[in-house]
Protein backbone atom coordinates (compact mmCIF):
# COMPACT_ATOMS: atom_id res chain seq x y z
CA UNK A 1 0.00 0.00 0.00
CA UNK A 2 1.44 3.34 -1.17
CA UNK A 3 2.05 5.80 1.95
CA UNK A 4 0.01 8.52 1.97
CA UNK A 5 1.11 10.47 4.95
CA UNK A 6 3.41 13.39 5.76
CA UNK A 7 6.59 13.15 4.99
CA UNK A 8 9.51 14.96 4.37
CA UNK A 9 8.96 15.45 0.27
CA UNK A 10 5.39 16.41 0.76
CA UNK A 11 5.96 19.87 0.60
CA UNK A 12 7.25 20.30 -2.99
CA UNK A 13 10.60 20.14 -4.69
CA UNK A 14 12.12 23.60 -2.77
CA UNK A 15 11.33 21.31 0.56
CA UNK A 16 9.80 25.14 2.65
CA UNK A 17 9.31 23.12 5.48
CA UNK A 18 12.87 21.99 6.36
CA UNK A 19 15.33 24.06 8.59
CA UNK A 20 16.74 26.96 6.76
CA UNK A 21 17.34 30.40 8.06
CA UNK A 22 13.74 31.11 8.55
CA UNK A 23 11.74 32.54 11.40
CA UNK A 24 10.22 29.56 13.59
CA UNK A 25 6.78 30.97 13.50
CA UNK A 26 4.02 29.50 11.81
CA UNK A 27 0.69 31.34 11.54
CA UNK A 28 -2.42 29.01 11.23
CA UNK A 29 -5.07 30.72 8.99
CA UNK A 30 -7.70 28.14 8.72
CA UNK A 31 -11.38 29.39 10.32
CA UNK A 32 -11.79 26.71 12.77
CA UNK A 33 -12.94 29.06 15.68
CA UNK A 34 -15.85 27.32 17.59
CA UNK A 35 -17.70 30.53 19.61
CA UNK A 36 -20.81 28.64 20.33
CA UNK A 37 -18.47 25.70 21.64
CA UNK A 38 -16.39 28.16 23.97
CA UNK A 39 -19.95 29.54 24.71
CA UNK A 40 -21.95 26.48 25.88
CA UNK A 41 -18.72 25.68 27.62
CA UNK A 42 -17.65 21.90 29.05
CA UNK A 43 -21.29 19.94 29.45
CA UNK A 44 -21.40 18.98 33.02
CA UNK A 45 -22.22 14.91 32.14
CA UNK A 46 -21.53 12.55 29.20
CA UNK A 47 -23.65 10.46 26.94
CA UNK A 48 -23.96 6.68 27.83
CA UNK A 49 -25.07 5.23 24.58
CA UNK A 50 -25.57 5.91 21.02
CA UNK A 51 -28.99 6.56 20.93
CA UNK A 52 -28.94 9.43 23.90
CA UNK A 53 -32.42 10.24 25.54
CA UNK A 54 -33.62 12.75 27.79
CA UNK A 55 -37.40 13.18 29.39
CA UNK A 56 -39.34 16.52 29.15
CA UNK A 57 -42.24 17.59 31.28
CA UNK A 58 -44.78 20.61 30.64
CA UNK A 59 -47.04 22.29 33.50
CA UNK A 60 -50.91 21.99 32.79
CA UNK A 61 -51.98 24.43 30.09
CA UNK A 62 -53.80 27.51 31.33
CA UNK A 63 -54.57 29.02 28.06
CA UNK A 64 -57.06 27.37 25.56
CA UNK A 65 -59.29 28.46 22.63
CA UNK A 66 -63.55 29.08 22.17
CA UNK A 67 -64.31 26.33 19.61
CA UNK A 68 -67.96 27.15 18.94
CA UNK A 69 -69.35 28.62 15.32
CA UNK A 70 -73.13 28.54 17.29
CA UNK A 71 -73.12 31.56 19.14
CA UNK A 72 -76.04 33.44 19.54
CA UNK A 73 -75.81 36.03 22.08
CA UNK A 74 -72.14 36.85 22.35
CA UNK A 75 -72.80 39.29 25.38
CA UNK A 76 -75.27 37.49 27.06
CA UNK A 77 -74.86 33.51 26.56
CA UNK A 78 -73.71 31.27 29.41
CA UNK A 79 -72.70 28.16 27.37
CA UNK A 80 -70.14 27.59 24.84
CA UNK A 81 -67.78 25.03 23.65
CA UNK A 82 -64.09 25.47 24.07
CA UNK A 83 -61.28 23.13 22.19
CA UNK A 84 -60.10 21.43 24.94
CA UNK A 85 -62.88 20.75 28.04
CA UNK A 86 -60.35 18.39 30.54
CA UNK A 87 -58.27 21.84 30.71
CA UNK A 88 -60.89 23.17 33.03
CA UNK A 89 -62.36 22.92 36.05
CA UNK A 90 -65.25 23.89 37.81
CA UNK A 91 -64.73 27.34 40.06
CA UNK A 92 -62.37 28.67 37.47
CA UNK A 93 -61.88 32.43 36.69
CA UNK A 94 -61.64 32.26 33.15
CA UNK A 95 -60.81 35.92 30.46
CA UNK A 96 -60.60 36.03 27.10
CA UNK A 97 -57.73 37.61 25.88
CA UNK A 98 -57.59 40.93 24.92
CA UNK A 99 -61.03 41.26 26.49
CA UNK A 100 -61.97 42.90 30.34
CA UNK A 101 -64.71 40.41 31.16
CA UNK A 102 -63.88 38.01 33.42
CA UNK A 103 -65.95 34.74 33.60
CA UNK A 104 -66.97 31.96 36.43
CA UNK A 105 -67.16 28.08 35.21
CA UNK A 106 -69.65 26.72 37.26
CA UNK A 107 -70.19 23.66 35.24
CA UNK A 108 -68.64 21.97 32.87
CA UNK A 109 -69.53 18.26 30.49
CA UNK A 110 -66.97 17.80 28.18
CA UNK A 111 -65.96 20.16 25.73
CA UNK A 112 -69.17 22.53 26.79
CA UNK A 113 -68.48 25.55 29.56
CA UNK A 114 -71.14 27.10 31.64
CA UNK A 115 -70.02 30.10 33.52
CA UNK A 116 -71.23 33.11 34.95
CA UNK A 117 -70.64 36.16 33.05
CA UNK A 118 -69.54 39.32 33.94
CA UNK A 119 -68.63 37.97 37.18
CA UNK A 120 -67.21 40.34 40.34
CA UNK A 121 -69.15 43.28 37.72
CA UNK A 122 -66.32 42.99 35.21
CA UNK A 123 -67.73 44.63 31.62
CA UNK A 124 -69.38 42.56 29.36
CA UNK A 125 -67.44 41.49 25.59
CA UNK A 126 -68.56 39.62 22.68
CA UNK A 127 -67.78 35.74 22.98
CA UNK A 128 -66.30 34.88 19.65
CA UNK A 129 -65.17 31.60 17.54
CA UNK A 130 -61.65 31.21 18.33
CA UNK A 131 -61.02 33.71 21.49
CA UNK A 132 -58.08 32.74 23.15
CA UNK A 133 -59.05 31.71 26.56
CA UNK A 134 -56.74 32.45 29.85
CA UNK A 135 -56.93 31.28 32.81
CA UNK A 136 -56.70 32.84 35.55
CA UNK A 137 -56.83 30.47 38.50
CA UNK A 138 -59.03 28.16 40.59
CA UNK A 139 -61.47 29.26 43.48
CA UNK A 140 -61.68 26.23 46.01
CA UNK A 141 -64.71 25.66 48.23
CA UNK A 142 -63.87 25.90 51.70
CA UNK A 143 -64.27 22.49 53.20
CA UNK A 144 -64.92 20.97 49.85
CA UNK A 145 -63.65 17.65 48.54
CA UNK A 146 -60.35 17.38 46.98
CA UNK A 147 -60.64 18.27 42.95
CA UNK A 148 -59.77 15.52 40.65
CA UNK A 149 -56.07 14.32 40.04
CA UNK A 150 -54.88 15.64 36.97
CA UNK A 151 -51.32 15.53 35.58
CA UNK A 152 -49.28 15.60 32.65
CA UNK A 153 -47.49 13.10 31.00
CA UNK A 154 -43.55 13.47 30.30
CA UNK A 155 -42.23 12.91 26.62
CA UNK A 156 -39.08 10.78 26.11
CA UNK A 157 -36.76 12.56 23.51
CA UNK A 158 -33.59 10.96 22.18
CA UNK A 159 -30.72 12.47 19.99
CA UNK A 160 -27.77 10.28 18.18
CA UNK A 161 -24.01 10.48 18.98
CA UNK A 162 -22.32 10.98 15.45
CA UNK A 163 -18.22 9.98 15.22
CA UNK A 164 -15.24 12.70 14.36
CA UNK A 165 -12.48 11.54 13.28
CA UNK A 166 -9.26 11.81 11.21
CA UNK A 167 -6.29 9.78 10.68
CA UNK A 168 -2.13 10.85 10.64
CA UNK A 169 0.29 9.54 9.56
CA UNK A 170 4.28 10.89 9.50
CA UNK A 171 6.87 8.91 8.12
CA UNK A 172 10.04 8.44 10.04
CA UNK A 173 12.07 10.80 8.28
CA UNK A 174 9.79 13.26 8.85
CA UNK A 175 10.08 12.34 12.32
CA UNK A 176 13.78 12.59 12.28
CA UNK A 177 14.20 16.23 10.28
CA UNK A 178 14.72 19.11 11.47
CA UNK A 179 11.40 21.25 10.59
CA UNK A 180 10.42 25.12 10.42
CA UNK A 181 8.76 25.87 13.92
CA UNK A 182 7.67 22.38 14.93
CA UNK A 183 9.71 20.44 17.47
CA UNK A 184 6.90 17.46 17.25
CA UNK A 185 5.44 17.00 13.83
CA UNK A 186 3.31 14.30 14.96
CA UNK A 187 2.36 16.48 17.89
CA UNK A 188 1.25 19.47 15.43
CA UNK A 189 -0.42 17.17 13.11
CA UNK A 190 -2.88 16.00 16.13
CA UNK A 191 -3.52 19.65 16.74
CA UNK A 192 -3.96 20.48 13.39
CA UNK A 193 -6.79 17.27 13.12
CA UNK A 194 -8.44 18.59 16.33
CA UNK A 195 -9.04 21.81 15.37
CA UNK A 196 -10.70 20.79 12.32
CA UNK A 197 -12.42 18.10 14.35
CA UNK A 198 -13.82 20.77 16.78
CA UNK A 199 -14.64 23.01 13.63
CA UNK A 200 -17.10 20.66 12.09
CA UNK A 201 -18.37 19.63 15.48
CA UNK A 202 -19.56 23.11 15.94
CA UNK A 203 -21.13 23.27 12.00
CA UNK A 204 -22.97 20.13 12.51
CA UNK A 205 -24.00 21.33 16.11
CA UNK A 206 -25.84 24.13 14.26
CA UNK A 207 -26.67 22.77 11.04
CA UNK A 208 -26.49 18.50 11.23
CA UNK A 209 -29.58 16.47 10.73
CA UNK A 210 -30.21 12.63 11.89
CA UNK A 211 -30.74 10.10 8.68
CA UNK A 212 -34.61 9.49 8.02
CA UNK A 213 -34.07 5.68 7.44
CA UNK A 214 -32.32 4.04 10.23
CA UNK A 215 -31.07 6.87 11.73
CA UNK A 216 -29.41 4.44 15.17
CA UNK A 217 -26.77 3.49 12.00
CA UNK A 218 -25.51 0.16 10.58
CA UNK A 219 -22.52 -1.18 8.19
CA UNK A 220 -23.90 1.53 5.15
CA UNK A 221 -25.43 3.91 7.13
CA UNK A 222 -23.44 6.56 9.24
CA UNK A 223 -25.31 8.02 12.31
CA UNK A 224 -25.29 11.65 12.40
CA UNK A 225 -26.73 14.02 15.47
CA UNK A 226 -29.68 16.37 14.93
CA UNK A 227 -28.51 20.07 14.65
CA UNK A 228 -30.02 23.01 16.49
CA UNK A 229 -32.13 24.12 13.07
CA UNK A 230 -33.04 20.82 12.67
CA UNK A 231 -34.36 20.10 16.38
CA UNK A 232 -36.56 23.79 15.63
CA UNK A 233 -40.33 23.21 14.89
CA UNK A 234 -42.43 25.74 17.48
CA UNK A 235 -40.91 28.87 17.20
CA UNK A 236 -40.03 29.43 13.20
CA UNK A 237 -40.59 32.94 12.21
CA UNK A 238 -40.51 34.89 8.49
CA UNK A 239 -40.83 38.34 7.77
CA UNK A 240 -44.48 39.30 7.76
CA UNK A 241 -45.24 35.95 9.21
CA UNK A 242 -46.01 34.73 12.44
CA UNK A 243 -46.35 38.38 13.98
CA UNK A 244 -42.82 39.25 13.13
CA UNK A 245 -43.26 42.11 11.03
CA UNK A 246 -41.76 42.80 7.60
CA UNK A 247 -38.31 44.81 7.63
CA UNK A 248 -36.30 46.40 4.85
CA UNK A 249 -33.37 45.53 3.12
CA UNK A 250 -31.75 44.03 -0.40
CA UNK A 251 -33.11 41.03 -1.75
CA UNK A 252 -35.58 40.57 0.94
CA UNK A 253 -36.42 41.25 4.38
CA UNK A 254 -33.73 42.95 6.57
CA UNK A 255 -33.85 42.05 10.25
CA UNK A 256 -35.01 45.43 12.52
CA UNK A 257 -34.91 45.75 16.35
CA UNK A 258 -39.16 45.21 15.77
CA UNK A 259 -38.66 41.79 14.20
CA UNK A 260 -36.28 40.58 17.09
CA UNK A 261 -38.38 41.20 19.93
CA UNK A 262 -41.19 40.23 18.39
CA UNK A 263 -39.73 37.07 18.27
CA UNK A 264 -38.37 36.99 21.68
CA UNK A 265 -41.64 37.84 22.74
CA UNK A 266 -43.79 35.00 20.91
CA UNK A 267 -41.06 32.61 22.44
CA UNK A 268 -41.20 34.35 26.12
CA UNK A 269 -45.43 33.36 25.89
CA UNK A 270 -44.79 29.91 24.60
CA UNK A 271 -42.47 28.80 27.30
CA UNK A 272 -40.98 29.77 30.62
CA UNK A 273 -37.70 29.55 28.98
CA UNK A 274 -35.56 32.78 28.43
CA UNK A 275 -33.53 33.32 25.10
CA UNK A 276 -30.01 34.31 26.56
CA UNK A 277 -27.87 33.42 23.28
CA UNK A 278 -28.28 35.13 19.49
CA UNK A 279 -26.51 33.08 17.25
CA UNK A 280 -25.75 34.89 13.91
CA UNK A 281 -23.61 35.19 10.37
CA UNK A 282 -21.74 38.17 9.41
CA UNK A 283 -24.66 39.38 7.40
CA UNK A 284 -26.80 39.57 10.74
CA UNK A 285 -24.85 40.67 12.80
CA UNK A 286 -24.00 43.79 10.86
CA UNK A 287 -28.05 44.57 10.79
CA UNK A 288 -27.95 44.40 15.23
CA UNK A 289 -24.75 46.50 15.03
CA UNK A 290 -27.07 49.05 13.07
CA UNK A 291 -29.57 48.93 16.14
CA UNK A 292 -27.42 51.42 17.70
CA UNK A 293 -26.32 53.56 14.75
CA UNK A 294 -29.18 56.64 14.99
CA UNK A 295 -27.85 56.48 19.17
CA UNK A 296 -24.28 56.92 18.58
CA UNK A 297 -22.38 60.29 19.18
CA UNK A 298 -18.28 60.74 18.05
CA UNK A 299 -16.81 63.86 19.17
CA UNK A 300 -13.34 65.02 17.58
CA UNK A 301 -10.85 64.08 20.22
CA UNK A 302 -12.06 60.76 19.74
CA UNK A 303 -9.49 58.47 18.23
CA UNK A 304 -11.74 55.02 17.58
CA UNK A 305 -15.52 54.57 16.85
CA UNK A 306 -16.76 51.33 17.73
CA UNK A 307 -20.47 50.11 16.55
CA UNK A 308 -20.20 46.65 18.16
CA UNK A 309 -23.32 44.90 19.90
CA UNK A 310 -22.02 42.12 21.83
CA UNK A 311 -24.73 41.97 24.36
CA UNK A 312 -28.58 43.19 23.08
CA UNK A 313 -30.63 43.56 26.09
CA UNK A 314 -34.67 43.38 25.61
CA UNK A 315 -37.69 43.21 27.81
CA UNK A 316 -37.86 39.22 27.42
CA UNK A 317 -33.94 38.63 28.13
CA UNK A 318 -30.43 39.84 27.97
CA UNK A 319 -28.68 37.68 25.14
CA UNK A 320 -25.00 37.65 24.08
CA UNK A 321 -24.70 38.16 20.86
CA UNK A 322 -22.62 34.90 18.74
CA UNK A 323 -21.37 35.25 15.82
CA UNK A 324 -20.53 32.01 14.14
CA UNK A 325 -18.95 31.48 10.40
CA UNK A 326 -21.51 28.10 10.22
CA UNK A 327 -24.78 29.73 10.99
CA UNK A 328 -26.85 29.97 7.91
CA UNK A 329 -26.85 33.66 6.49
CA UNK A 330 -30.23 34.41 6.11
CA UNK A 331 -31.17 33.21 10.03
CA UNK A 332 -31.32 33.85 13.18
CA UNK A 333 -30.90 31.50 16.12
CA UNK A 334 -32.43 32.58 19.56
CA UNK A 335 -31.58 29.90 22.12
CA UNK A 336 -31.81 29.30 25.83
CA UNK A 337 -28.20 28.11 26.64
CA UNK A 338 -29.13 26.55 29.67
CA UNK A 339 -31.16 24.14 27.96
CA UNK A 340 -28.48 22.98 25.17
CA UNK A 341 -25.74 20.63 26.05
CA UNK A 342 -23.20 19.13 23.46
CA UNK A 343 -22.04 15.82 24.96
CA UNK A 344 -19.48 13.54 24.20
CA UNK A 345 -20.35 9.81 24.97
CA UNK A 346 -18.74 8.40 27.77
CA UNK A 347 -14.84 7.73 27.31
CA UNK A 348 -15.51 8.86 23.80
CA UNK A 349 -14.35 12.89 24.08
CA UNK A 350 -11.63 14.05 21.16
CA UNK A 351 -8.93 11.61 21.81
CA UNK A 352 -5.58 10.22 20.16
CA UNK A 353 -5.63 6.69 19.34
CA UNK A 354 -2.31 5.20 18.40
CA UNK A 355 -2.78 2.79 15.67
CA UNK A 356 -0.24 0.07 14.31
CA UNK A 357 1.47 0.85 11.62
CA UNK A 358 3.15 -2.00 8.92
CA UNK A 359 5.85 0.64 7.82
CA UNK A 360 8.28 3.36 8.24
CA UNK A 361 5.47 5.65 9.81
CA UNK A 362 3.96 6.12 13.26
CA UNK A 363 0.26 6.16 12.09
CA UNK A 364 -2.70 6.91 14.72
CA UNK A 365 -6.48 9.19 14.29
CA UNK A 366 -7.96 11.95 16.63
CA UNK A 367 -11.56 10.85 17.11
CA UNK A 368 -14.26 11.76 19.19
CA UNK A 369 -18.03 10.68 19.56
CA UNK A 370 -20.35 13.61 20.38
CA UNK A 371 -23.96 14.48 20.11
CA UNK A 372 -26.55 17.28 21.22
CA UNK A 373 -29.06 17.83 24.13
CA UNK A 374 -31.68 20.38 23.28
CA UNK A 375 -34.32 20.26 25.97
CA UNK A 376 -37.60 21.66 25.59
CA UNK A 377 -37.04 22.78 21.65
CA UNK A 378 -40.26 25.53 22.47
CA UNK A 379 -37.75 27.57 24.68
CA UNK A 380 -35.38 28.12 21.43
CA UNK A 381 -36.46 30.02 18.31
CA UNK A 382 -35.18 30.65 14.59
CA UNK A 383 -36.21 33.57 12.09
CA UNK A 384 -35.30 32.67 8.38
CA UNK A 385 -35.64 34.02 5.10
CA UNK A 386 -33.78 37.64 6.11
CA UNK A 387 -32.02 39.75 3.52
CA UNK A 388 -28.24 39.04 3.15
CA UNK A 389 -27.30 42.30 1.28
CA UNK A 390 -26.97 45.63 2.15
Amino acid sequence: MPFTGKATYSGGASLPELAEDVSDIISIVSPYETPLLHHLGDPQRSATSTIHEWLEDTLLPNTDAVNDDDITDPTGQSSFSVANGERFQVGDQIMLAGKPEVMLVTERAGNELTVTREYGASPATNIQDGDVINIIGNAALEGGDAPESRFTVRSRLQNYTQIFTASIEVSGSQLAAQTIGVEDEMDYQKQERLRELLRDLENCVINGVAAELDPHGNVTTRRTMRGIRASLTTNTFEPGEDEIPTGEGIDGDGLTEDMLNAALRTIWEQSSGNVDTIVCGGHQKRRINSFISSAQRFVDHDKSYSSMVDVYESDFGVCRVVMSRWAPPGSLLLLDSSRLAVMPLSGRAFHFKPLASSGDADLGQVIGEYTLEMRNENAHGVIEGLAVGG
